[in-house]
This record gives C-alpha cells, sequence and structure tokens, in this order.
C-alpha cells in the first residue's frame, strides 16, 4: 500500500489551487472596420481634445485664449489637437505604458519552486515506493531586487521622457507643415490677385489695340502673361491642396475631416536670451539621454549586484519503505567561476556609451542653435531690407507706370514689367518669412519648451484620449 499518497493528493491539490488562481488568455482580434469609422469619425472639437485643453489650461501659468476650433483652427490650437491624435504620440505612450507595468512589478520574490521525486525498489520488499517531495524558496539576500526596483522606476521616467520628446518633435513637425502651408496659401493668393490685374490689363490693352492707341504686340503681351500666369495658377492650388493635407496628416485627422485652417507664419514659445548653452538646458533629447544614462546606471548596479548569491531554502519530506522523515534543504551558488562577468563587461560598455551619447548630443545641439541664430540674423536683416526699400520702390514704380498709361504718355510693357517685378518682390518676402519662420521653429525645437514662455507639456493622455492672421 502507497502511505504516502495523502500527502502526495494534497501537494497537487495545492498547486492545482495556486494555477487556477493564474491571468488567463483572452484574444483580441483586430477590428479594420470600426478603427477606420473611428478614424474618419475624428474632428479638432472631440470630447478627448477638449478635456486636454481645459487640463493644459489649469496646469498653465499664463493661460492661452478658450480653445474653440470652430471659429477656424490656429496653430496653438493645432497643436492640442496633435497631441491627441498623432499616431505616434499614441504608440509611444502605449510603450511607456510597457515600462510602466514593468515598474509595477520589478523586484518581485521569484515563485517558489515544487518538485517530487517518485521511486519504486523493484525488489519485493513491502512497501516499494520512495517518495521525495520539497519546496523551494529562493531568497534573495544579495539585495538584487531591490536594484531591480530602481533600474525599472530610471527606464520608466526614460520612456516618461521619450514620451515629452516625441510630443515636442510632433508639435515641430506640425509647425514645419503649417509654415509650409501658410506660405502656400499666401503665394496663391498674391498669384490671383496678380492674375485678376493682368486679366483686367488684357482686356483694357486689346480695345486700346482695336482702337489703334496700342501696338498689337504689346497687347498681345498681356494675353500671353495672363495664359502663363493661369498654367501657374493650378499648380499652385495643387501645392496648397497637398500642404494642407500633410497638416491634416500631422493632426491625426482624415482628409476629409471638417476642419478649417487658419494661416500663420509667426512661431511662439521661443526667447532668444542667453548662450547656445543656456538655450540647450531644456533641450528634450537631452532630457531623454540624461535618464538612459541613469538607466545604465542602474543596469551596471543590477549586473554587480547578481555576482552576490542568494539563498534557496525550503522544507524536505520523504517517505522511504514506509519510513517517514522530515528535514530542510539549502543551497547557494559560489561565485568563483562564472561571477557574471560577462553582464558586468557589457553594463559597463552601455554606461560609456550612455554617457558619450550625451556629450556626443550637447555639442550637436549647442552647435544646431549658434547656426540657427546666425541664420535668423541674416534673414531678419534680409526681410526689413526687403520692407523698407525694395518694396516700397516696387509699389512705387507700379503706381507711376498705372498712371503714366492712363494719362497716354507711357507704354503697356512698363506697366507689365512693373507688374511682375512687384509681384516677384512679394513671393520673395513671402519666402523670405517662411525661412525665418521655420529657423524659429528650429530653435524652439532645439531649445526645448521654455519656462516663462510656454505652456508645459502634459504626457497623461492615455489610449483611450488617444496663430494669428499672417500680416499681408
Amino acid at each position: 500500500m502507497f502511505r504516502s499518497w495523502p500527502a502526495l493528493s494534497c501537494a497537487v491539490f495545492g498547486m492545482g489551487a495556486v494555477i487556477t488562481g493564474c491571468t488567463t488568455y483572452e484574444p483580441r482580434p483586430l477590428d479594420p472596420a470600426r478603427h477606420r469609422a473611428d478614424w474618419h469619425n475624428r474632428s479638432a472639437g472631440d470630447e478627448s481634445v477638449l478635456l486636454f485643453a481645459d487640463r493644459l489650461a489649469e496646469r498653465a501659468a499664463n493661460p492661452a485664449p478658450a480653445f474653440d476650433p470652430d471659429d477656424g483652427l490656429t496653430l496653438p490650437e493645432g497643436e492640442l489637437v496633435a497631441m491627441v491624435f498623432h499616431p505616434d504620440l499614441r504608440l509611444a505612450r502605449l510603450r511607456a505604458g510597457v515600462a510602466s507595468a514593468s515598474a509595477e512589478h520589478a523586484g518581485r520574490w521569484d515563485d517558489p519552486e515544487f518538485s517530487i521525486d517518485v521511486l519504486r525498489i523493484t525488489e519485493g520488499v513491502a512497501n516499494p515506493w520512495i517518495v521525495t517531495p520539497g519546496l523551494a524558496i529562493t531568497i534573495p539576500i544579495s539585495g538584487r531586487l531591490g536594484v531591480e526596483r530602481d533600474r525599472a522606476d530610471a527606464a520608466l521616467r526614460a520612456e516618461i521622457e521619450r514620451v515629452a520628446e516625441q510630443e515636442w518633435a510632433v508639435r515641430h513637425e506640425l509647425r514645419l507643415a503649417w509654415l509650409g502651408w501658410s506660405a502656400a496659401s499666401l503665394r496663391l493668393e498674391e498669384h490671383e490677385r496678380l492674375l485678376k490685374s493682368i486679366s483686367d490689363l488684357s482686356n483694357s490693352t486689346a480695345l486700346l489695340a482695336e482702337a489703334g492707341e496700342l501696338l498689337r504686340t504689346e497687347a498681345a503681351l498681356f494675353a500671353i502673361e495672363r495664359s502663363q500666369r493661369g498654367y501657374e495658377l493650378h499648380r499652385l492650388r495643387g501645392a496648397v491642396a497637398e500642404a494642407e493635407q500633410r497638416v491634416r496628416a500631422v493632426l491625426g485627422l482624415s482628409p476629409g475631416a471638417p476642419i478649417e485652417l487658419v494661416p500663420s507664419l509667426d512661431v511662439h514659445g521661443y526667447a532668444d536670451d542667453g548662450g547656445p548653452s543656456e538655450a540647450a538646458a531644456g533641450n528634450q533629447t537631452l532630457a531623454r539621454l540624461r535618464t538612459e544614462y541613469e538607466v545604465a546606471e542602474q543596469t551596471l548596479r543590477r549586473e554587480i549586484r547578481k555576482q552576490y548569491p542568494d539563498l534557496t531554502i525550503g522544507p524536505l519530506y520523504e517517505s522511504d519503505e514506509g519510513q517517514s522523515r522530515v528535514g530542510l534543504f539549502g543551497a547557494i551558488p559560489v561565485p568563483v567561476l562564472n561571477a557574471n562577468k560577462r553582464g558586468i563587461a557589457e553594463a559597463e560598455a552601455e554606461r560609456e556609451f550612455a554617457r558619450a551619447a550625451c556629450e556626443t548630443e550637447y555639442e550637436r545641439v549647442v552647435g544646431r542653435i549658434a547656426g540657427a541664430r546666425a541664420r535668423a540674423r541674416a534673414l531678419l536683416a534680409e526681410r526689413e531690407h526687403l520692407v523698407a526699400e525694395l518694396v516700397p520702390l516696387v509699389d512705387h514704380q507700379l503706381a507711376d507706370a498705372r498712371r503714366l498709361l492712363e494719362l497716354g504718355e507711357g507704354g503697356g510693357l512698363v506697366l507689365l514689367e512693373s507688374m511682375v517685378r512687384a509681384h516677384e518682390t512679394k513671393m520673395h518676402l513671402i519666402d523670405v518669412r517662411l525661412d525665418e519662420a521655420r529657423v524659429r521653429a528650429e530653435l524652439a525645437f532645439l531649445s526645448g519648451p521654455q519656462i516663462g514662455h510656454e505652456d508645459p507639456e502634459v504626457s497623461e493622455l492615455s489610449d483611450s484620449d488617444s496663430g494669428d492672421e499672417v500680416d499681408r
């Protein structure tokens, strides 16, 4: 008779009870149709965007105007929409959720390990069974678990900084897309204005040519210019439509979402004070690299702790030929051959790499800030020259040419040339303003959120959540 069956049955029953308390798998298949419908139903006025704008206003030292996309979406309002719907931010926040789950459960003791040996004596004995069950518990006397918790916390901070960096990059991406669309819209308006003026003059010069008051060759030049500008108009309209779709993509909205964008060539959130090194203090990439260096430090601590052994101990029961024995067993590794030398060497190399990444990025950011500031000064001087000297000259020349033609003392070619020259000057001014705005956007991106100049970012959106008129 097998007298150890009761003890074995209790052990198996206890293990079964533990297993039934484990997490079970529940499938969750993809639903493309539902996602497509949700995406097409998104709008700038969704409740998730309104709630995010309210939370941001509560935390801001200098609250911005109330969020109201119904009267047209401005660039600052568009940044709020992108914070909620941009696809890369959704992935970044979910990735941070993985780090959060890891930090929440880091440093737990290893589960006890139940083992059992069952032997049967082949010789003829009264009780041929030898049963040896055991329960092993690992006691972390090395302190490794505490270090693992510290490393998991550092990894979570690094992921949070990565989300903040991604948010700042999305704002920069939206600003560049918005500036490009705004400049394309201004070019289209200026071109339409020129085309209307040329069309009006083309009709007038045609009548003058029929009356013999103007050479037909000069009148034909107006018709040719009108045709050529009409051809260019289609290209500019296509550029505006393409740029608008690029803005919609950054906002995370579908191509047909109801939205009216307000053009702007102004970039807020950058204060040009202090040297490049001071400006780089708030750089988001540097902030993320500093937290990653802390992760490398904690990783090295963990690998060093792994040298030191943990104690494995537990009760032991044995039944041999009907004789029961109760005892205790223990085991501890002896770190004389391995001692986790490979893990320590790799962690040291990773720490040096993290240090170099932080230091070289600092050098790169400071250099880019200095270069961008130099370009900003040059563009400012160019714009001031255009506004103060060239624009007034071409406007005056155009007005004189119109007056002389009306008086019959000037030719149509002079007026046409004056109109084209004024148009090219204004188009060049738009390009200069665009370049200047892009440089300021680059400086704002490199410098990071400026305390006192821009509201702080909020990286608290869950997966479910997930400027001014142009001066003519």
